[in-house]
């Protein structure tokens, strides 16, 4: 018998996310080595590490970068990552080569825009780290909220709505509050505690509309946001309008010796209350999810509830309390808002900082760390907006302010690749 002779081989260059990976690098290193081209030889760019509360110098020493040399060789770098990246070796020495370049050019990425907004000139490299941690909490404490609520099986695109209710009523409580004769530190905690829990009552809404009538838990989420606008507008027509612009925000809290490290301390360790309390959640949401049986718990809910349920796990009870729980947390974001960022309230405040929480959630595949370090990524897009405005960048404001969304776009669209979310998550579990 003859052999079949076998098909030929077809040789095509495919479109991977990989590719498209490296040709956004090789486009952004071309970018970036034109910009070199056009600067004088001798342009430097200083980069402060002076503390950003009291302007003293921090003992380190500044930073000194000669601006068109080194984005030559960044821009060089990226595009020679790209090149490589675009052949897609399949060896497995050569992919761990790609990981280690895109690795580096993304390392890379944040301190070169930093010193091609500031050609030339000086930035305090402290204030960009405290402002980018600082815009980051509300985005790193909603996706916790998010991680408790899907990692049950409930999806929870109503941390938006839950953010500005805690907003609005925390600030409202304080205002009236600060009028009686308590201590403005007293006033202030009740009022994040109002906050906290006008969040964790809107999201036993959602529990009860998603859980108990196993409504679309989309369409769940999505009223409770616009019940959410409609009802914090109304509050501050009514109540807030007639008041004084404003109240004091929550003070900040200088850690004893970690306040003292140079750079870091006075960026991290002397900072506002809910700043401190992201790291807390982070802490706490590791630790529960993956180390304690109620995490075991509410991962076999929300992947497998039927087999949760024959060994005796009461599924919708999990669901009930890991969404109150999720709702709480959100308050916490929300109070981030009103109380400790502005020390005021507006209609529609958190400008979407829930469905980028949500985003970070994704990008960190519903992992706290991972949701963490997305929302330290979301939170310097937004501080390099404001940074790039304030150096005067030539270009229109109204593009500036959209850099933090179009981040989020790209990331999830074009670098994060295949999430998996639980398995269970989005649908409602009947008994049988």
């Amino acid at each position: 018998m003859s052999a079949k002779a076998k098909a030929p081989r077809r040789i095509g260059f495919r479109i991977t996310r990989l590719r498209i990976i490296a040709l956004f690098l090789m486009m952004l290193g071309v970018f970036i080595m034109a910009e070199a081209g056009g600067m004088d030889g001798e342009t430097i760019t200083t980069l402060k590490l002076d503390s950003r509360t009291t302007g003293a110098a921090s003992g380190v020493g500044d930073i000194a970068v000669p601006t068109a040399a080194y984005l030559l060789i960044v821009g060089a770098l990226f595009i020679l990552s790209g090149a490589f990246n675009l052949v897609e070796a399949r060896a497995t020495r050569w992919r761990r080569l790609s990981v280690v370049l895109i690795s580096l050019c993304g390392i890379l990425f944040i301190p070169t825009v930093i010193i091609a907004a500031a050609a030339g000139d000086e930035t305090n490299l402290t204030t960009i780290i405290a402002e980018s941690l600082r815009l980051a909490t509300p985005l790193a404490i909603g996706a916790f909220a998010g991680i408790w609520c899907e990692r049950a099986g409930v999806v929870n695109i109503a941390i938006e709505g839950m953010m500005l209710f805690a907003a609005c009523f925390g600030f409202t409580a304080l205002f009236f509050l600060r009028n009686t004769a308590l201590p403005l530190e007293t006033a202030q905690l009740l009022a994040v505690t109002i906050g906290v829990l006008a969040g964790g009552l809107i999201a036993l809404l959602h529990g009860w509309l998603s859980i108990t009538f196993r409504t679309d838990q989309i369409v769940s989420g999505t009223v409770i946001n616009i019940l959410a606008v409609g009802v914090t507008s109304f509050v501050r027509r009514e109540y807030l309008l007639s008041t004084e612009a404003g109240a004091a925000k929550l003070a900040n809290i200088s850690i004893p010796i970690l306040s003292d490290i140079p750079v870091l301390g006075d960026a991290i360790f002397t900072n506002q209350p809910i700043f401190f309390m992201m790291f807390v959640m982070l802490a706490f949401t590791h630790v529960v999810m993956f180390y304690t049986r109620w995490g075991l718990r509410t991962r076999a809910v929300g992947e497998h509830p039927h087999a949760a349920d024959t060994l005796g796990i009461n599924v919708n009870r999990t669901r009930w309390i890991n969404v109150f729980v999720s709702g709480m947390i959100a308050g916490l974001a929300g109070a981030w808002f009103s109380l400790e960022a502005t020390g005021s309230f507006n209609d529609g405040m958190t400008r979407g900082a829930g469905f980028i929480a949500l985003a970070a959630m994704i990008f960190g595949k519903w992992t706290p760390l991972g949701a963490f370090g997305a929302a330290l990524l979301f939170g310097f897009s937004e501080s390099l907006g404001v940074r790039l405005q304030m150096v005067g960048v030539d270009f229109p404001v109204q593009f500036l302010q959209m850099v933090p969304y179009v981040v989020t776009l790209v990331v999830l669209a074009g670098f994060i690749g295949r999430a998996s979310p639980p398995k269970a998550v989005g649908q409602p579990y009947v008994k049988e």
